[in-house]
C-alpha cells in the first residue's frame, strides 16, 4: 500500500507533469505542515476520534514520503532508507528483545541514545534537543536532559520556590525586553515544577486551553448577541456559572 502513496508523490513531483505547487516544495517549505500535521494527530487522540485518527495518521504519512521524495531528488537518501534507518535504530535501542541483553527499561533506551550521541560528536548533555521543537517541550527536554547529570532539584519544593522567585523578578523587571526575559525565565520554571511533580506541561496545557475554551463558549452561548455588552463583572458572573456547570 505505501508504494501506491510513494507513486503518487513522484508524479505530483514531476516537473513537466506535476502539480505546480508540490514541485515548488522543499524541506523548509513543508517542515511548518509536518509539526502541524503532528499536532492533528494529538488533537484527534485528546478527543478519541478513531476515524479522524486514521485520516491525521495518513496525513502525517504524506509529510514522511513528501519529505523523503524530496530528499530522493537530491540524491541524499530515499524512503526505503528512512525505513531501514529507524528499524535500525528500534533494534539497537531494544538489545534486550532483538540482542542478547537480559534487562531492558527506559534506562537502558536512555544509555544507548548518549551513547549514539557520543558518536556523531554530540558529547554534551543537552546537545541533540531540537531547537525547533515548541518552546514548551524543549524546555521540558532540556530540564529532563540535565537532571541525568544531577543538576537538579532533590525535591518538588526546590522547584516551587524558584517559580515565586521568578515572579517577584518579573514584577521587578524594569523595561519590556527585562520584563520579556523574566516572563521566560517564569515559564521555564514552571514547566521545571511541572516536571518534578510528575505533569507533562505541554498536556497540561492542552487541558487548560480546552477547559477555557468550552467555558467561554458558554458564556457567549448564555448571553447571546449581548454578550459584548457585558461589564467584566456581567462577564464574571458568566464565567462562574460556567465553571460551576462544567464540574457538575
Amino acid at each position: 500500500m505505501i508504494e501506491r502513496l510513494v507513486e503518487i508523490m513522484v508524479r505530483l513531483r514531476d516537473p513537466e507533469t506535476g502539480c505546480a505547487w508540490d514541485v515548488a516544495q522543499d524541506f523548509a517549505t513543508i517542515a511548518p505542515y509536518t509539526i502541524e500535521e503532528a499536532y492533528e494527530v494529538a488533537d484527534a487522540i485528546a478527543r478519541q476520534d478513531m476515524p479522524d485518527l486514521k485520516d491525521e495518521l495518513g496525513d502525517l504519512l504524506l509529510q514522511v514520503v513528501f519529505h523523503a521524495r524530496i530528499a530522493e531528488e537530491a540524491g541524499h537518501f530515499a524512503l526505503p532508507d528512512v525505513v531501514a534507518a529507524i528499524s535500525d535504530k528500534m533494534e539497537r535501542r531494544h538489545p534486550h528483545i532483538f540482542g542478547d541483553q537480559t534487562e531492558g527499561g527506559h534506562h537502558l533506551w536512555e544509555q544507548i541514545k548518549a551513547a549514539e550521541r557520543a558518536d556523531k560528536g554530540a558529547g554534551g548533555a543537552l546537545d541533540g534537543v531540537a531547537v525547533g521543537l515548541p518552546a514548551l517541550l524543549r524546555a521540558g527536554k532540556l530540564q529532563k536532559r540535565a537532571a541525568r547529570t544531577g543538576f537538579d532539584w532533590p525535591d518538588a519544593g526546590g522547584a516551587r520556590a524558584k517559580v515565586f522567585e521568578e515572579i517577584a523578578e518579573v514584577e521587578e523587571a524594569t523595561s519590556d525586553d527585562h520584563r520579556e526575559e523574566e516572563i521566560g525565565d517564569l515559564l521555564f520554571s514552571v514547566v521545571n515544577w511541572a516536571r518534578k511533580l510528575g505533569v507533562e506541561p505541554e498536556a497540561a496545557l492542552r487541558r487548560a486551553n480546552e477547559k477555557f475554551e468550552s467555558r467561554f463558549k458558554a458564556m457567549e452561548a448564555e448571553a447571546g448577541d449581548g454578550f459584548e455588552d457585558l461589564d467584566l463583572e456581567g462577564m464574571e458572573r458568566l464565567w462562574q456559572r460556567a465553571k460551576t456547570a462544567s464540574k457538575s
